[in-house]
C-alpha cells in the first residue's frame, strides 16, 4: 500500500507536537530452516515488535527450485516429505517463541529473495524481519538474500546480524 494509505498511529513528541508514524500490522519473518540458530534472534525481535504493535506474524520458508537433472534422481515423494518437514520445523519455531496459535506459516518454492518480495507485496506486509550473517567476499560479489530484500522491498526491513562461525 502507498505510504499515504497505510494506517497511522499518532504519537506525541517531547516538544508537545504530534507526528504520524505508520502502524505495523503484519510482520514477515523469512526463515531458512537449515540455519535455525541464526534466525532465533530475528524471530525473538520480530515477536517483540509484533507484541508492541499488536501485529500479526507470518513465518515464510522458500524451498529453492532444484534443476531438473537433480530432481530426476530424487525419490518421487521427496518434495512432499520436504514440505512436511519444513512445516514441522516452522511450527516448532513458532511454538518455541510462543506464537504458534496466532501466526501464519507459509512455504513457497523458487528464488528466495524473489519469493520473499513477491509474498510481502501480495500479503500486505508492513515489515520484514530477517537474519543475516556478517558478509564475506562472496556476498560482495554475488549479494546475499537479505541484501536483495533490503534493496527491493516496498516496506520496512529489519536485518538482525548473526556473526559467521
Amino acid at each position: 500500500a502507498p505510504i499515504d494509505q497505510v494506517p497511522k498511529l499518532v504519537k506525541s513528541t517531547s516538544s508537545g507536537s504530534t507526528k504520524e508514524i505508520p502502524m505495523i500490522g503484519k510482520i514477515l519473518i523469512p526463515l531458512p530452516v537449515d540455519s535455525a540458530n541464526a534466525s532465533t534472534e530475528a524471530v525473538a525481535m520480530a515477536v517483540d515488535v509484533a507484541k508492541a504493535n499488536g501485529a500479526k506474524i507470518v513465518l515464510l520458508h522458500v524451498n529453492e527450485t532444484m534443476p531438473g537433472y537433480v530432481s530426476a534422481h530424487l525419490p518421487a515423494d521427496f518434495a512432499k516429505e520436504a514440505m512436511k518437514t519444513t512445516m514441522a520445523d516452522l511450527t516448532a519455531t513458532a511454538k518455541k517463541h510462543g506464537v504458534d496459535k496466532e501466526c501464519e506459516i507459509v512455504v513457497r518454492s523458487g528464488n528466495s529473495a524473489a519469493e520473499i518480495l513477491e509474498f510481502a507485496g501480495e500479503a500486505g506486509i508492513d515489515m520484514i524481519v530477517m537474519a543475516s550473517h556478517d558478509p564475506g567476499l562472496a556476498d560482495y560479489l554475488l549479494g546475499s538474500v537479505a541484501a536483495r530484500v533490503v534493496r527491493h522491498a516496498h516496506c520496512s526491513v529489519l536485518v538482525v546480524r548473526h556473526p559467521k562461525g
